[in-house]
């Protein structure tokens, strides 16, 4: 099978650093305005009022306040401490614990921020659409439209059910995927296949084909022509003849990747077939853990 390349183009090191910077502007913005919303103890959050651009500091200033709740000294011994007192193993520890968890925490946020910008930033500009508009017929024989794909994010992957090695490694990864998305975040995806092959994928043999990879999956088929629609749509390359007579053989040839739609329809991440089980899990639930909206869990 051919494996062209995914529809969305890929940032140059100069366009990442530039949204790098803007995302490291907007995150300590962030920071100063929703302080209090933040789920951090009192004195943490004061200590980062007190200067966010120095982790040094930020630390020192979580000890000292730490120190004052905990033990009972005056105000001008306390004064003295700060300035004087060495630290002792507890503090030390104390120091460890905090920074450690602190970074943690800010790396984390920084590359949420970094993964929103980049999403509002090229969303309709420097990449070519993916997805759209597009009618097929489930594996039950029911009309299901990209409409109904809206409300959850949506992995898609296009195959057929008489591919002899491609197809069904890849869905085997993607009922993978599906587990340890809603192990994570529950019922917030749905897994669609969708054929590359309609004169052979009846609704029928695609519901008894997909029986052996995964329960939730949904598989799609159609016309010829409402097929190469949705292709297009998802600039999925696909070489299927259009007029094939019963029992005739012939090759099929695709694209190979997993389309993440997020749930209002719009495409967010391309996963091709170097991404591991657990690393295409990862980017999934990374997208669900940044949206902000509300999510269909039924």
């Amino acid at each position: 099978m051919a494996n062209s390349a995914p529809g969305p183009n890929t940032h140059g090191g100069t366009a990442q650093a530039a949204l790098n910077a803007e995302a490291d502007t907007e995150y300590i913005g962030l920071l100063e305005r929703s302080l209090a919303d933040i789920d951090l103890p009192f004195f943490v959050r004061m200590a980062v009022h007190i200067d966010l651009a120095s982790r040094h500091r930020l630390a020192a200033e979580i000890l000292y306040q730490w120190g004052r709740l905990h033990y009972p000294l005056g105000d001008n011994e306390w004064a003295d401490a700060r300035l004087d007192e060495p630290f002792s193993w507890q503090a030390g520890l104390l120091f460890f614990i905090a920074g450690a968890g602190l970074t943690i925490y800010f790396r984390t946020e920084k590359e949420r921020m970094a993964r929103k910008r980049i999403a509002e930033t090229t969303k309709g500009i420097g990449r070519p659409k993916v997805g759209g508009q597009f009618e097929l017929i489930d594996q039950n024989g029911q009309r299901f439209t990209d409409e109904d794909m809206k409300g959850k994010y949506a992995l898609v992957y296009f195959g057929f059910t008489h591919c002899p090695d491609i197809c069904p490694e890849e869905l085997d990864k993607m009922a993978g995927m599906i587990d340890i998305v809603q192990k994570t975040n529950g019922n917030v995806m749905r897994p669609i296949f969708i054929t590359c092959d309609p004169a052979r994928d009846t609704p029928a043999v695609m519901k008894t084909y997909l029986k052996e990879f995964h329960p939730a999956l949904i598989g799609l088929t159609g016309t010829w022509e409402q097929v190469k629609s949705v292709c297009k749509a998802y600039r999925v390359y696909f070489s299927t003849p259009p007029d094939v007579q019963p029992g005739q053989d012939y090759l099929v040839d695709h694209s190979i990747y997993f389309y993440l739609m997020d749930p209002d329809g719009d495409f967010v991440e391309a996963i091709g077939r170097n991404f591991t089980v657990e690393r295409a899990a990862r980017v999934i639930n990374e997208h669900i853990g940044d949206w902000r909206g509300k999510l269909d869990k039924e």
